[in-house]
């Protein structure tokens, strides 16, 4: 690789890399997971650099290579750890409404199917299209309306989401 190419990676990652972190993270809900993930995903851009470099959106092929090793990972792997109902409170903090949301919120996505998951954080929390997920994941519009579908049921049944999900009446 030439010197020319590792300063263009060097500023791709510097330009994008909290984007990606954010994502990971919303993704995983663990942050140094979200680390790990961020590091597979730019690793395997790094290798492919000439290839990815000439794409017409070098942050959105390497955001597609993130979320397919999320999703493959989770596939493949059993993980030691179990999920518990309900996380900790940490001592000597001051519980608020927005808290209470923000584990309920959390605890509702990791209990997701990581595809799923995946659909709901690309659509609702990185804000992208309905295609752009499609074109992102590899699959059809219709399938990503279907999958988001499914989630968002799901989450409406979840306990302390309240009426977050409630569809608004125009």
């Amino acid at each position: 690789m030439s010197r020319q190419d590792e300063s263009d990676f060097s500023t791709f990652v510097v330009g994008c890399q909290r984007r990606l972190q954010r994502l990971a993270w919303l993704l995983t809900g663990n942050w140094a997971s979200a680390e790990d993930l961020v590091q597979t995903a730019l690793a395997k851009a790094w290798r492919h650099w000439d290839r990815v470099a000439a794409a017409y959106d070098a942050e959105a092929y390497v955001r597609r290579v993130l979320v397919n090793c999320f999703v493959s990972d989770r596939r493949r792997r059993w993980r030691a750890e179990r999920p518990v109902p309900m996380v900790p409170e940490p001592p000597g903090r001051d519980t608020t409404a927005v808290v209470a949301l923000q584990v309920s919120v959390h605890g509702a996505l990791a209990a997701s199917a990581p595809r799923q998951r995946a659909v709901i954080v690309l659509r609702y929390f990185a804000d992208l299209t309905e295609a752009e997920v499609a074109d992102l994941l590899g699959c059809r519009v219709g399938t990503v309306k279907s999958t988001t579908a499914k989630a968002l049921q799901r989450l409406r049944q979840q306990p302390g989401l309240g009426g977050l999900l409630e569809e608004v009446q125009l």
